[in-house]
């Protein structure tokens, strides 16, 4: 049996939950109990899920016990999704802004539920986001940049073509200090490698189109993604002629 059954198991013989995932949260601390939130969300309803997303960052600020259960509602959320009750969209896309870092994360991992039941729905959707904004554009990448999603290559192709309009917006971003800016750069210096090790002659192509940037942050992305193990492992010889090119 997995931790996320052995946890579903343990919240069937409790009558409310409250109390036993603020003691087993994992917070304060550096990881939350991920598992522990994937068996929320499989087992929970919505009226707990809204419940729970209703711990706002100012009820529940962050790295604190309480954030875990707007997680664990955030989460939910995505099974739902998953479902077929679209108008969850919308408000997963209001989370995606929260001032919580791993309350934005539990948006992609709710918006990954959801692709795995329809990755064409998810893709379509995230053409949207990621013309919105920086926090938007960061849900949308890391959302779509899970390997198990992109084993169809037509699913690795269209998320190439969303990556790369995600980066063509950050040569025209003019608040590169805000945490929104930031937060999708560090989102997109992984999100690439994903997605192109997933379809590698076109993600390498996508790539090298980036590689000969002037934009500092964009040239930053581009290392930070060359230096991931999984396209190390990809073509050792491409990642260290690029690297020396970017690096110089």
């Amino acid at each position: 049996m997995t931790k996320v059954a052995d946890c579903r198991a343990r919240l069937r013989t409790l009558d409310r939950w409250d109390a036993y995932l603020l003691a087993e949260s994992g917070l304060p601390g550096p990881r939350g109990n991920l598992e522990l939130a994937q068996a929320v969300a499989d087992e929970g309803d919505r009226s707990l899920f809204e419940r729970y997303a209703a711990f706002t960052a100012d009820r529940a600020p962050v790295n604190s016990p309480h954030e875990f259960l707007a997680f664990c509602g955030v989460v939910g959320y995505g099974r739902l999704l998953a479902e077929g009750q679209s108008d969850l969209l919308p408000v997963l896309r209001v989370h995606a802004s929260d001032p919580r870092w791993r309350t934005r994360e539990a948006v992609a991992m709710g918006l990954q539920r959801y692709g795995e039941a329809d990755m064409k729905g998810l893709i379509a959707a995230m053409r949207e986001w990621a013309t919105g904004t920086p926090l938007e554009q960061r849900a949308a990448a890391a959302a779509l940049c899970e390997p198990r999603l992109l084993a169809p290559p037509e699913h690795a192709r269209a998320v190439l073509q969303i990556l790369d309009a995600i980066t063509a917006s950050v040569e025209h971003a003019t608040d590169r200090r805000s945490e929104g800016f930031i937060a999708l750069r560090k989102g997109l210096g992984y999100c690439w490698s994903v997605a192109v090790a997933a379809l590698p002659d076109e993600g390498k192509a996508f790539m090298e189109k980036w590689f000969t940037s002037t934009d500092k942050d964009i040239r930053w992305i581009m290392r930070e993604n060359l230096r991931k193990a999984r396209l190390q492992r990809l073509d050792s010889a491409w990642v260290a002629e690029w690297l020396e090119r970017l690096v110089s």
